[in-house]
């Protein structure tokens, strides 16, 4: 761990805590690759939330009999206002982590990697039931996140949470795109007209 990167621990506030725990999100100190580890905690809490509203809204449509519309819609809208939260959230608490450690968009806020990769898997589980859209989502995640395609790189020039979570949504955004091509091309090509 970077000593630049330990908070002093002069006069903290629980707030203070509560902001680097999920700034942080228990990976961000890791040695190797931090980002990355913040990535799988961006799809294990997908997956959990994703879960959780499946199991809740298929119990209550066998109960009331609602159509297959009747539970999408209220899945992704959970999930969009999901993401959204961690967003809000991240923001100030990658804002108050870059005050406390006195760097800017320290390498141990991993919140932006976290919301960056649930953007990216709106493509996937909404659609396929396997794996491979779960890893594609993924890595395509981990390369515009790491590449930073126009405009990403000058989104990190924004001030304090914001450019450390903004650049990070946008190549979550890319990368639901191109996990969105890479679906319906394989939906049309592959599994069409079987």
């Amino acid at each position: 761990m970077n000593e630049c990167e330990q908070p002093q621990r002069v006069g903290y506030m629980t707030s203070d805590y509560v902001a680097l725990a999920i700034a942080t999100c228990g990976v961000g100190y890791l040695p190797l690759a931090p980002g990355t580890w913040g990535s799988l905690v961006g799809v294990g809490l997908y997956l959990f939330l994703w879960g959780a509203a499946q199991r809740v809204l298929f119990t209550n449509a066998a109960l009331h009999r609602f159509t297959l519309l009747q539970v999408w819609s209220p899945a992704i809208t959970f999930m969009l206002v999901s993401i959204f939260c961690v967003t809000m959230v991240g923001i100030w608490a990658a804002s108050r982590t870059e005050k406390l450690l006195r760097r800017k968009d320290p390498g141990a806020v991993v919140i932006d990697e976290v919301s960056g990769q649930m953007i990216a898997l709106l493509s996937g589980p909404f659609w396929l039931h396997n794996w491979w859209s779960i890893i594609s989502a993924f890595l395509l995640f981990r390369v515009f996140d790491i590449w930073k395609p126009y405009p990403l790189r000058q989104l990190e020039g924004l001030e304090s949470g914001l450019g450390i979570m903004a650049d990070d949504i946008g190549a979550g955004v890319y990368a639901l795109i191109a996990n969105s091509v890479l679906i319906t091309s394989y939906l049309l090509f592959f599994q069409g007209g079987g």
